[in-house]
């Protein structure tokens, strides 16, 4: 894809409509501009709040993708109640503790 835009007064341009559309731009929305081997680069940034940035930090979104690939892969347990799923890890903390002593 590829758009002729035309700079304007104070070095402003306008993007196309199809550009904005295609890459979800909205109005307040912030661009990152990068100059690469003499090229201008555009990146949209979606900017979050102080409150939400925790969980786009890489060590939870690591976690999030390792919890994704084990609901894929079907490595999950359900439980009827919370007292069924804290036996549950309680016997999983004591196998790994006796597996840990055998060694």
């Amino acid at each position: 894809m590829s758009e002729l835009v035309q700079i304007r007064k104070k070095a402003q341009l306008t993007l196309p409509a199809s550009v904005r559309q295609k890459l979800d731009i909205e109005e307040g929305d912030f661009v990152d501009v990068q100059i690469k081997d003499g090229d201008i680069v555009l990146k949209v940034m979606k900017l979050v709040s102080k409150e939400q940035a925790w969980f786009w930090t890489e060590r939870w979104q690591s976690g999030e993708r390792e919890a994704e690939e084990d609901i894929r892969s079907g490595r999950v347990h359900k439980f009827e109640n919370s007292d069924d799923a804290i036996a549950f890890l309680h016997k999983q903390s004591n196998s790994k503790k006796k597996d840990a002593g055998s060694e």
